[in-house]
């Protein structure tokens, strides 16, 4: 009798232990999107760039989701991650709205062989708050450095997006459009780097060329009788 009450309270355990895993919610994964479009851009740059090196703060570096619970708490949430490395996924975004906001494919987000940018984006995220429900709130202090000369151009950016719903889906959307407002902001930078070394650049005068006369000839045709 026992040895059968024992029986049944494993199995009861087991089944028990089943119920809970099924149970157990799955884990949901989000990258962040380039947003700008064609429309928000004004005439093509022609600028060839290279997007990073990004340092974000360590509360956020990491793979999960994390949300502003209160005002000097937050919550890392197991179950809403990032795809890829959140400095990855940064940097990726960005490099996206410059390719449309310069009217260029020249624009990387990693190292590439053979690609020499004329223009090098650094961006330090001094701020990358979640709060469900309400908004995202992003700082960034970036640099942009012209390749040949040295020159560089500091800025920094805040935004402030809602978030238009209460999932996490709405959470990384309004990421996305805040990154779009950095991305705005450095493509000037560019544009205006870009327009300063052009002024800077020695113009080649435009030399008039004068045709040698022949001894006697008038340049004028003769007629005859």
């Amino acid at each position: 009798m026992a040895n059968r009450i024992t029986h049944l309270l494993s199995i009861a355990c087991v089944a028990a232990a089943a119920a809970g895993c099924s149970a157990s919610p799955t884990a949901r994964f989000y990258t962040l999107a380039s947003t700008v479009t064609a429309a928000d851009a004004p005439p093509t740059a022609h600028a060839t760039v290279m997007v990073g090196p990004i340092s974000i703060p360590a509360t956020v570096d990491r793979p999960q989701f994390v949300v502003q619970a209160a005002p000097n708490r937050v919550e890392f949430d197991e179950f809403h991650r990032w795809a890829a490395p959140l400095s990855d996924g940064i940097a990726r975004a960005v490099a996206g709205n410059l390719a449309v906001l310069l009217g260029t494919p020249e624009v990387a987000a990693a190292p590439i062989a053979n690609f020499n940018p004329a223009y090098r984006v650094t961006i330090n995220v001094q701020r990358f708050d979640s709060i469900p429900g309400d908004a995202v709130e992003l700082e960034a202090v970036w640099t942009v450095r012209q390749t040949a000369s040295g020159d560089t151009r500091s800025g920094r950016t805040a935004s402030r997006e809602a978030a238009h719903g209460t999932e996490f889906d709405a959470l990384a959307a309004a990421h996305s459009h805040a990154l779009a407002t950095l991305s705005g902001d450095i493509a000037a930078a560019i544009r205006a780097a870009a327009a300063d070394a052009e002024s800077k650049s020695p113009q080649t005068p435009k030399t008039k060329s004068h045709g040698r006369k022949q001894p006697g000839h008038s340049g004028a045709r003769s007629k005859r009788d």
